[in-house]
């Protein structure tokens, strides 16, 4: 038997006792979901360089950073709630050329009764105590100094003459999906407009400008995220991360090896989001797709739904993500919220959605925008964004196994003789390696089919470059219980002879 060592010599000539050490055959580790990204605005006067990448260790690391009451701020306050555990890093993007977006609150009064005036902006509540007699003057000046002292808002308030003035904390389109709304609870809630009041809201809007993502991908680099949150959803900035992720010279080319799923999210009414959808077809992006009225910012919406993906592709990669719960997102009233024929419409259209179970916002189902091949016909291989999880996690595992094992062998034939202990391998072995691994990975849960894996599997060595081995590897991907489907096909009695 011939053994074969990495570093001692074979002419050494120093007696007696020398050993090496080879961890080739020992790790244990599996394949594991790689950090979350979060991309967003800061505050000008944060210390965050805008296009840096940060390891963001906790909320107050985030609003020292960024500033309290950033987009990206909120984003991991957002995406802490969902994923406390995660390994979380943030890039912050300059604001674009463009306008703040502004809102109003037009307040007439006296009120006649004492009470409490509740609003929420962006999903946070802010209070106002209101005496009887308050003028609307009065009123709207305590409202504009409730909103100031809530530094968390994503706005900033000033008041005259009854009217409050809500601007944005940031420029740009996304400014105008920052909702205002009176009363979010009812009166069952304890919410309700002070006596002799009576408030006119108009939304924010006349927000515009998108911002470039030059140094937003520089920064990215080759660092793996497994979950980026993405909040700008309209089509030149998803063009851009979408040619970052692509199977080209992004993420997903061969030549990077890096992975990743973008979850983004949006505003819009069911007829601009379908029409949203079906122009966009692209396999490593999920958006979600957000209720006209939807109380929470679709910034925080990206992060809390990135943060449950991967949450749950961190304990199991192929496990559906469905029913996982967006915590920290406060959710549509119930006559805003999406119906079933409506969720229906979004998800064939490629656009992922939610519904609301005592008063928890859930996953629908985490679908992609892809929806048809190169020839513009229906293609369900990556509907789901969990596919392209699994398909990272074998991935990984592979190139984990190949490279920790045979990273310095030798290549030879099929019948080859090498004497033992020699660092030699063949496409015969490297074909059994790759069966076993399979059976680890049906074991485990994440492919199936293990014989006709082994049956179509074909390792071979290249036919001009004799250092090469060409594998084709078909795996037959786990699938999600997605749908279960009864019949009731019911009797009111069966008969005696039955």
């Amino acid at each position: 038997m011939t053994v074969s060592f990495n570093s001692i010599p074979s002419n050494l000539a120093v007696p007696l006792f020398w050993a090496e050490m080879d961890n080739s055959q020992a790790n244990t580790l599996t394949a594991t979901a790689k950090p979350s990204l979060i991309v967003g605005h800061k505050l000008n006067s944060t210390p965050a360089a805008v296009g840096q990448l940060r390891r963001i260790l906790s909320l107050d690391a985030a609003i020292a950073y960024y500033g309290r009451g950033s987009m990206l701020a909120r984003m991991a306050a957002a995406y802490f709630a969902s994923d406390p555990f995660g390994e979380l890093w943030a890039i912050a993007v300059g604001e674009p050329t463009g306008v703040a977006a502004t809102g109003t609150l037009t307040i007439t009064g006296p009120a006649t009764a004492s009470g409490t005036l509740t609003l929420y902006i962006g999903g946070q509540r802010v209070q106002v105590a209101v005496l009887s007699g308050d003028t609307a003057t009065v009123i709207a000046a305590a409202v504009a100094s409730a909103v100031n002292a809530a530094t968390d808002l994503p706005v900033t308030a000033t008041s005259s003459a009854g009217v409050v003035t809500l601007t944005a904390r940031h420029v740009g389109l996304l400014g105008n999906d920052i909702r205002i709304i009176a009363n979010y609870r009812g009166v069952q809630g304890g919410e309700a407009t002070p006596t002799g009041l009576s408030l006119a809201i108009a939304q924010m809007s006349g927000g515009s400008g998108v911002p470039t993502f030059t140094a937003t991908v520089a920064a990215m680099a080759d660092n793996e995220f497994d979950f980026i949150a993405w909040p700008f959803a309209d089509t030149a900035s998803l063009d851009t991360i979408g040619t970052e992720m692509g199977e080209t010279s992004g993420r997903w080319s061969w030549s990077r090896q890096i992975y990743g799923v973008v979850y983004g999210a949006r505003r819009d009414s069911l007829g601009s989001h379908v029409t949203f959808g079906l122009a966009r077809n692209d396999p490593r992006v999920s958006c979600w797709a957000a209720e006209t009225n939807h109380p929470t910012p679709p910034w925080e919406i990206a992060a809390s739904y990135a943060a449950r993906n991967a949450a749950y592709i961190r304990i199991h990669a192929a496990r559906p993500t469905q029913t996982g719960a967006l915590d920290a997102v406060l959710p549509p009233l119930p006559s805003d919220r999406w119906t079933l024929t409506e969720q229906q419409s979004l998800l064939t259209s490629g656009l992922a959605c939610g519904y609301v179970t005592n008063g928890v916002q859930r996953i629908t189902r985490a679908v992609t925008t892809y929806r048809t091949n190169a020839l513009g016909q229906p293609d369900n291989s990556y509907q789901d964004s969990e596919t392209l999880h699994t398909a990272a996690y074998v991935l990984r595992t592979l190139r984990l196994r190949i490279t920790g094992k045979y990273a310095r062998h030798l290549l030879a034939s099929d019948g080859t003789r090498v004497a033992p202990g020699v660092p030699v391998v063949t496409p015969a072995v490297l074909r059994a390696e790759l069966i076993a691994a399979y059976d680890e990975l049906e074991a485990a849960g994440y492919v199936e089919n293990a014989d006709l894996f082994a049956k179509y599997l074909v390792v071979e060595r290249n036919a001009t470059n004799p250092n090469r081995v060409d594998v084709l590897f078909p795996p037959d991907y786990i699938n999600q219980l997605r749908i279960f489907a009864v019949l009731n096909q019911f009797r009111l009695q069966y008969p005696a002879n039955a």
